[in-house]
């Protein structure tokens, strides 16, 4: 008599959320249209309305592109969430606003209201989901690239376009990243390649200072530069320090990361192209959504790091990267995005 126990598997659809589970009737567009008739719980998620565990109340997430906000977008929001939901406001992580505790029956009058004052409910599933960012170069001293023209770039050409998995998108106007660019799907940080001209350096040391990478040594005698390139960050800190202007920006742009995510297995992003600027930044962007939407063909729920690991999937997209702004600002020997062991 055998006696070993057998295994039961139970195997999980994950693509279960786009199938129909539960059907209501809702008086509003989602996704951009009227529904006709019924619509399930996985329809109205993908379109910004997001099922609570309390009986016909549901979340619903706003659009807030690089995380900005008019006032009179905001007074509407606030008028919407005192009328028809329990006048408690959530900022989500990526930055959205979400009204709580709205009964499905006030979706229609609630769009309606929101409208008013040009504010749009925004997404969630496989699709490219609405950009955050940081506020780049337009007030912060720090940022280097225009990143909240960026994230309005991608909410009009590229926001809720199918992909295989959810697919963020994050701007950071320089390397300090504080908006975590780097463990995104896609994500492209400011950068400057620091160009120094002895002519005009006095040999102050003041840029050695500034440079806390050690890429900048200042020589023992004269005081001037000392500059190793493998150790630079491009963060611009020693051409905004310099008192003569000895140090200049000779290239400002985007770095390119592609494949991060976070989740129960989070995946660290790598670096696919530098100083890129922001036509080849949006030239880029199309390209690797139309690669991952091809490429991820047949493969079910796959992040587009996940899928850049598998053999040769890393060659095929740098290719095509490189046939949408040329090889000349893609990096070379290139690794695949890592797992990040957490301890759990």
């Amino acid at each position: 008599m055998d006696t070993k126990k057998k295994k039961l598997k139970i195997s999980v659809d994950h693509n279960l959320e786009e199938r129909t589970i539960k059907r209501i009737e809702v008086n509003a567009e989602v996704s951009g249209k009227k529904p006709v008739g019924k619509i399930n719980f996985a329809e109205l998620r993908a379109g910004g309305f997001i099922k609570q565990r309390q009986k016909d109340k549901f979340t619903v997430r706003l659009k807030c592109p690089g995380g900005n906000m008019t006032l009179d977008r905001l007074k509407t929001i606030v008028a919407a969430t005192e009328k028809f939901g329990s006048g408690q406001l959530h900022l989500s992580t990526r930055q959205s606003m979400e009204i709580l505790h709205v009964d499905y029956h006030n979706f229609g009058p609630l769009v309606d209201l929101l409208k008013e004052a040009g504010q749009d409910v925004a997404s969630c599933g496989p699709r490219v989901r609405v950009p955050n960012a940081c506020g780049g170069c337009e007030y912060n001293p720090n940022g280097i690239t225009d990143t909240q023209k960026m994230a309005n770039v991608v909410n009009e050409k590229f926001f809720g376009m199918r992909t295989n998995h959810k697919f963020k998108m994050s701007f950071s106007g320089c390397p300090h990243d504080c908006i975590h660019a780097a463990s995104a799907d896609l994500g492209l940080i400011g950068t400057v390649w620091p160009v120094w001209e002895e002519a005009s350096c006095t040999g102050c040391t003041i840029c050695a200072s500034a440079c806390t990478e050690g890429a900048i040594e200042s020589h023992p005698e004269t005081g001037k530069p000392i500059f190793d390139a493998e150790k630079c960050l491009y963060c611009d800190d020693c051409v905004r320090a310099c008192p003569t202007s000895s140090w200049t920006a000779g290239k400002t742009g985007h770095s390119l990361r592609v494949g991060g995510h976070h989740g129960r297995h989070p995946v660290n992003s790598t670096i696919a192209a530098r100083f890129l600027t922001d036509e080849e930044a949006e030239a880029a962007i199309g390209a690797s959504i139309a690669w991952y939407q091809k490429a991820g063909e047949g493969k079910g729920r796959i992040r587009l790091g996940n899928l850049l690991m598998q053999e040769g999937q890393m060659e095929s997209y740098m290719a095509a990267l490189a046939d949408a702004i040329g090889p000349e600002k893609l990096e070379e020997n290139i690794e695949a995005p890592q797992k990040i062991t957490i301890r759990r």
